[in-house]
């Protein structure tokens, strides 16, 4: 009797295990396509916002340039960043060494940077198109435009690639203990403070107020327009009035001028509001890894198990994938260029199938067509000779 007992709690045992390892493995292939679908949607979908304000001229307006440039950024993370991360998850060891490692963790903090600085410069641009019109050609013109894409691209360096391959970000105990299948960010206080706010907490803040005021203007505004239709639309009622008692004829009261502005102002509306659900997503998809970041440069006692530090991350690489769905969904210039370019892509490539299988057709019609020739005959003295 206690022989059946442990063989039964042998084979219970073994089937707990082989259940845990089924577990396990399924988990891991799931893991493994999430992270492999976030990396291969942030590439092709940032790839379709940048060709298709490229191909339609109604894109290329000065607000654009700083999306196809955050587009630029969210693309190098996907193909910089994010593989390291994930050779990780897939390993389960760093196998790049020290080298890479620190360019890892640079380009890392680089384009995370990078991103919230673009979105910081999309806030000063929707603030002034939209608060300060009159300003805005005058303040927002190309040359500004690209010297503030230099600032957002040459600034994020020095709390990046300078302090981590200097050596600076992390502590002295690290750098003596530092393993080679280990690719850990273990920085210092002060590092963390700084660069956290730098990359993050003041930028943030900037774009927050920034989109207060502009949501209060364009409250303004609409309430503005909406009451100037109103008194348009009593003004065209008493006017019809008064000319059919006079027998005079009606004059409109809209004036293709008004009409463009008011046009002009919907699609700055239309275009902050766009931008601020980015700039949102991109709070939501960073905030808690900051958050984590900072409690565990802190506070010594912190500890978080790997699951939440892998969640963190990739929640936070999931933005670089995120502003083309939003692009599509929310802006209907943007969803009708994806469209087209989508369109003449598929078509092209249809189109060359075609082509191939035309060319293939062809080539299999004249080779028939040598083989259905005769064979020239010959003449008697060499069938002869044969």
């Amino acid at each position: 009797m206690d022989q059946v007992n442990v063989t039964r709690n042998e084979t219970s045992n073994a089937t707990g295990v082989e259940d845990s390892e089924w577990t396990q493995a399924v988990m891991f292939k799931l893991r493994t396509a999430v992270l492999l679908l976030i990396v291969i949607m942030a590439v092709l979908g940032n790839l379709l916002v940048i060709v298709s304000v490229m191909r339609h001229r109604k894109l290329r307006v000065i607000t654009n340039y700083f999306v196809v440039s955050l587009a630029f950024a969210d693309i190098l993370v996907a193909m910089v960043v994010m593989p390291f991360n994930f050779s990780v998850q897939f390993y389960n060891e760093w196998i790049f060494g020290p080298v890479i490692c620190d360019l890892w963790n640079s380009s890392d903090v680089y384009f995370t940077s990078t991103s919230i600085l673009h979105l910081c410069c999309i806030s000063v641009d929707r603030y002034y198109a939209i608060v300060k019109p009159l300003k805005y050609p005058i303040k927002m013109t190309k040359k500004m435009a690209f010297v503030m894409l230099a600032a957002t691209w040459l600034s994020p360096i020095t709390i990046s690639y300078a302090p981590i391959f200097m050596g600076w970000y992390t502590t002295s105990e690290y750098m003596r203990t530092r393993e080679l299948n280990q690719c850990e960010f273990k920085v210092n206080k002060p590092y963390a403070v700084i660069s956290s706010s730098i990359s993050f907490w003041i930028p943030c803040t900037i774009m927050i107020f920034t989109y207060l005021a502009i949501f209060k203007e364009a409250n303004r505004q609409e309430k503005a327009l909406h009451a100037r239709a109103g008194n348009a639309m009593l003004m065209h009622r008493h006017s019809r009035e008064v000319g059919d008692k006079n027998g005079a004829l009606h004059i409109n009261a809209t004036t293709p001028t008004k009409d463009r502005n008011i046009l002009k102002m919907k699609r700055e509306h239309k275009a902050a509001r766009t931008l601020g659900i980015i700039m949102g997503a991109f709070i939501l998809c960073w905030l808690p890894f900051f958050l984590f970041y900072l409690s565990t440069s802190l506070c010594d006692s912190c500890t978080y198990p790997e699951v939440v530090t892998v969640i963190m991350f990739w929640t936070g690489y999931f933005n670089s994938a995120l502003n083309p769905i939003i692009y599509a969904y929310f802006n209907r210039d943007f969803r009708n260029a994806f469209k087209n370019t989508l369109a003449c892509a598929f078509c092209s490539f249809c189109r060359r199938g075609a082509s191939d299988s035309d060319a293939l057709e062809r080539l299999d019609r004249r080779g028939s067509a040598q083989l259905r020739v005769p064979i020239p005959s010959r003449r008697a003295s060499d069938l002869a000779s044969l």
